[in-house]
């Protein structure tokens, strides 16, 4: 039996990597998680936790092999794009949960990147995504709360 080979520094290092990911993922969470709009309060930065765990865990493996790296991250990018998908809803010609799709995906590159050693990244992907769901609302056409409202006087 193997005995248990715990590296307390590494433990440390993983474990910030971890938890930056999932608090950079947050803010995004909490704005997509209030409201009208009540998609993603747990689910982005358990996604961010996620993605950056399996980019440690196979950090040491594919070390040296560029190829190895690009193949994990198209990988992870890809399975996060599946849960994305299940954000999207189409009723009729209306389609919502685009802007929660897509913070899913980018939670995913937070965590990627967190994983990866590149809180640069991380931090950078997690401010222009909380900027683009809190201020670009005002100049969406799309969003349905700009929309006008139906006049009920037409059925009569």
């Amino acid at each position: 039996m193997e005995s248990l080979n715990l590296d307390l520094d590494i433990l440390l290092r993983d474990g910030v990597a971890i938890v930056a990911a999932f608090i950079l993922a947050l803010p995004i969470a909490w704005e997509r998680g209030y409201g009208k709009r009540h998609n993603g309060f747990r689910t982005l930065p358990i996604v961010a936790m996620a993605a950056c765990g399996i980019a440690l865990i196979l950090r040491p493996i594919t070390e040296g092999y560029p190829d190895a790296d690009a193949r994990v991250i198209q990988g992870v990018i890809t399975g996060i794009g599946f849960i994305g998908g299940g954000a999207i809803l189409k009723n009729g010609t209306t389609v919502h949960g685009l802007a929660t799709a897509a913070s899913i995906w980018n939670a995913g590159a937070i965590g990627l990147a967190t994983g990866m050693g590149r809180f640069n990244i991380a931090i950078v992907l997690a401010l222009i995504n909380l900027i683009s769901l809190l201020f670009l609302r005002r100049l969406d056409a799309t969003d349905p709360d700009k929309l006008p409202d139906k006049d009920d006087s037409e059925d009569q």
